[in-house]
């Protein structure tokens, strides 16, 4: 059995209107992929951008209050847990949907309707992406703390992106870690290997209630042998040959081997993008993600395909899996 705990549902406005790829994803195309790879079960969530930004705005590529939703997330969340519950129900029980929110703005709003879908529809996690909506995860301990109250009352965990660039202020691992220490009766999940960032993998190591996925992989560690700067610096990087993935996923497994959550993060398993002086193209594909995992040793697989993300998921989690 294999749990893929990283990928996005739904659409993104922002991604769609200035030429970003990928932009969308709906159920049946998922599982049907996922299943070509040996998929099981997958953890799902919306798209970052939401209707509470200005259309408008969004296509020239910025970020500004918007009259269509007032909620953050309000519109996508719902939409997602109905294609789940009510348009595929034979799909959807093969998912664990997790919420999408912003850790800033109209916190208050957020969890009144997260509570209010919780009712309606069963959900076992909550998820941020903070950078690209420009906002802070450090809001999680001032104005969004009642996030980490409602996942501590549900005993749900948390995804959330991390990273490392200086030119990131929204989401850097540092803060999600300093979060997770503050709350030590909430799980945590940091995305992405916290950019191979060797410091961050460590501490998540030490800490009990957090642990983190390599959704994304394959590119990633293209942008180590490409030199971007969305990785970790090389003084303080991981130490693996980054020009096999394969290589890299394991030598993970072996150093984090209670630890580390195998995802894939489609479809944002590649991303390209028209940046204007040129086209940024990194590309991977869900069976190369898949060929990553399916390489490990039955016990290494079995730890970061499966046991791992259930230890995340906690109790509630763990008995949506054993009903499917």
């Amino acid at each position: 059995m294999l749990i893929d705990c990283h990928n996005h549902l739904g659409t993104d406005l922002f991604f769609y209107l200035n030429g970003y790829h990928p932009y969308a994803q709906d159920l049946p195309a998922m599982v049907t992929e996922g299943r070509h790879v040996g998929v099981d079960r997958w953890v799902v969530f919306p798209f970052v951008s939401n209707l509470t930004f200005d259309v408008g705005a969004m296509r020239r590529a910025r970020l500004r209050p918007g009259t269509v939703e007032k909620v953050p997330y309000a519109f996508e969340n719902e939409r997602m847990l109905r294609e789940i519950y009510e348009l595929y129900p034979d799909l959807g029980r093969h998912t664990l949907p997790v919420m999408i929110l912003d850790p800033l703005r109209k916190p208050a709003a957020q969890i009144a309707r997260l509570r209010a879908l919780h009712r309606q529809f069963p959900f076992y996690g909550l998820k941020i992406q903070a950078t690209m909506i420009k906002s802070q995860v450090s809001a999680l301990l001032t104005a969004g703390r009642g996030f980490l109250e409602l996942a501590a009352e549900l005993d749900i965990p948390f995804m959330i992106h991390s990273s490392v660039a200086p030119d990131d202020p929204w989401s850097q691992a540092s803060d999600i870690l300093r979060v997770a220490e503050a709350t030590p009766d909430v799980r945590f999940c940091l995305a992405h290997s916290c950019r191979y960032d060797r410091p961050s993998l460590d501490r998540v190591a030490e800490l009990p209630n957090t642990w983190f996925d390599c959704s994304a992989h394959r590119i990633h560690c293209q942008g180590v042998v490409d030199g971007l700067g969305f990785v970790a610096p090389a003084k303080r990087r991981f130490k693996a040959d980054y020009r096999d993935p394969a290589a890299v996923l394991r030598a993970l497994a072996e150093a984090y081997p209670t630890k580390l959550m195998w995802g894939s993060d489609t479809p944002f398993q590649s991303y390209v993008a028209d940046l204007g002086e040129e086209i940024l193209s990194l590309r991977s594909t869900y069976r190369e993600e898949a060929d990553c995992v399916q390489a490990l040793p039955p016990r290494l697989r079995q730890a970061v395909g499966w046991d791992n993300t259930l230890a995340w998921l906690g109790r509630p989690g763990q008995r949506a899996l054993r009903r499917k």
